[in-house]
């Protein structure tokens, strides 16, 4: 059979656990509390008065024991259903009112309304008739700081009956104001009672108590007494209305939720701006911080990029030493074809590299001058950013012609002069210069690839390096070859 009782706590404890220590603040507590009373709970500070009145409020559960609203077992609801019911049930007052400083005292008062999905101008309405009820009709646009003490605390007993719970939860209501407002705030209680409303009251203060039909004293986390007082009958009774049911609001809190917010947003600009500039730095550093690393990356993929990921390097030696003791120790030209023929070869080509100074003009300018054959633009896919590279033709009679790098036209030639066609001297030879490569950058070493000229493996040999041998050739593996195999036959022919 369903209880009668309006409020009802059977055995209710609660303990919390600090620093991983148990600390029980209430012990088998049993309360009744029927429709229409007036009760206050009374204890000294830290006797679990708060605890019970945030129990009874929904704002906590129990750790053991049952605590029933209307006979609904509190336990059962889940976090919407609970909601509902502490929404549409108990309206709350605060020693501190908790107002919010960015809204009037209108906009204040119907805050509960807003969860239950009240209509703004109907909200408005009830609001500012409950407050002219309390003796604040000229007090409704008016903000917590522009009101007293005592007024504030009559804007938060218009809140708490905003939603017309039956039951009123004050806490300390008086404990912030002078006795004059202490009084004021009780008789409106002692009206509110009057008209029906179940008031729990908790206080220290017996002069405040005393106002109440019942007191309960608690000590220790333990109910010591339940008293009666007579202060009349108190029969009228409020009706619980839809508490309990869960109301299809979601939309409207959702629209009033940001309204809200916006409306915070404004009344505290510096502190937005301040949010935002801090926001926008956070956001600025870590996408910074993105592209930087993103850069890097891709600054070194660019640069293995460069150097061939399906290129081999063949080494023997240095230039100019064809035999010692047995050993071949540089190549010659005629080993070109036979490292080309080897199954996964799809380029070879010589490279000999050696420093030298290039002058045009009264600028001289001392560089890396590679002897190189035809095919040196498609091994390193490095093409020619201006003219030409030579040609195999070049490379066979012995042409008089040179490439030259991005950074030898900045510094060896005037700002503004082609170099296409100009003759520069390398050692005591002139070359006539046919075309500039892109730039390339530099190496992982730091070496600048663009201070380099390039010239006919044939001519540099005989004209630059003295000799007819170099120490490097450079292969590119064929698409799709196994390079290992490749390395092998390689070495295996060397």
């Amino acid at each position: 059979m369903m209880s009668s009782a309006l409020l009802e706590l059977n055995s209710v404890s609660r303990t919390y656990t600090t620093g991983g220590v148990p600390l029980t603040v209430l012990t088998d507590v049993n309360l009744t509390i029927q429709s229409g009373e007036f009760v206050a709970i009374m204890g000294a500070s830290g006797s679990g008065k708060s605890t019970l009145m945030n129990i009874i409020g929904c704002l906590d559960k129990p750790t053991n024991g049952n605590y029933a609203i209307r006979g609904i077992d509190v336990s059962s609801l889940n976090g919407d259903e609970l909601a509902a019911l502490r929404r549409d049930t108990f309206g709350f007052i605060f020693q501190r009112y908790n107002l919010m400083s960015d809204l009037d005292a209108v906009e204040n008062a119907e805050v509960p309304a807003v969860y239950r999905g009240m209509a703004s101008t109907q909200r408005a309405l009830h609001a500012s008739e409950l407050l002219r009820s309390l003796g604040l009709g000229d007090r409704l646009k008016h903000y917590p700081s522009q009101l007293s003490g005592g007024q504030q605390q009559r804007v938060s007993i218009a809140r708490a009956l905003m939603n017309g719970g039956p039951v009123i939860l004050a806490d300390e209501p008086t404990g912030a104001l002078d006795s004059t407002g202490g009084k004021e705030v009780m008789a409106i209680l002692e009206t509110l009672h009057g008209q029906g409303h179940t008031i729990i009251l908790v206080t220290h203060d017996s002069g405040i108590a005393a106002y109440a039909q019942r007191i309960v004293r608690i000590a220790d986390g333990c109910i010591t007494s339940d008293e009666q007082q007579l202060h009349g009958e108190g029969d009228k009774l409020l009706p619980m209305g839809d508490a309990g049911k869960v109301a299809n609001t979601g939309g409207a809190v959702l629209g009033e939720s940001l309204m809200m917010a916006w409306r915070s947003l404004l009344h505290n600009r510096m502190r937005t701006a301040l949010t935002m500039l801090g926001i926008i730095i956070g956001v600025a550093s870590v996408v910074a911080l993105m592209a930087i690393g993103n850069g890097a990356k891709q600054d070194v993929l660019d640069r293995i990029q460069a150097m061939g990921t399906d290129l081999l390097t063949i080494m023997r030696g240095p230039p100019g030493v064809r035999a010692s003791a047995g050993a071949v120790t540089s190549f010659l030209p005629e080993d070109i074809p036979l490292l080309a023929a080897v199954p996964g070869v799809a380029i070879a080509d010589p490279e000999t590299d050696q420093s030298a100074l290039v002058r045009f003009g009264n600028q001289d300018l001392t560089v890396m001058a590679f002897g190189t054959g035809e095919q040196f633009p498609q091994v390193h896919d490095w093409l020619p950013e201006s003219g030409v590279f030579f040609t195999a033709d070049d490379v066979k009679r012995y042409a008089a012609v040179v490439t030259i790098g991005q950074t030898v036209a900045a510094n060896l030639f005037p700002r503004g002069m082609n170099p296409l066609g100009q003759y520069v001297l390398i050692g005591n030879a002139p070359f006539q210069v046919i075309g500039v490569l892109s730039s390339k950058g530099l190496t992982g070493r730091g070496d600048d690839q663009d201070n380099a000229v390039w010239l006919p493996y044939t001519t540099a040999g005989a004209r630059v390096f003295g000799h007819r041998y170099f120490s490097d050739i450079v292969v590119r593996v064929q698409p799709g070859a196994d390079m290992s195999a490749v390395q092998l036959s390689l070495r295996t022919l060397l």
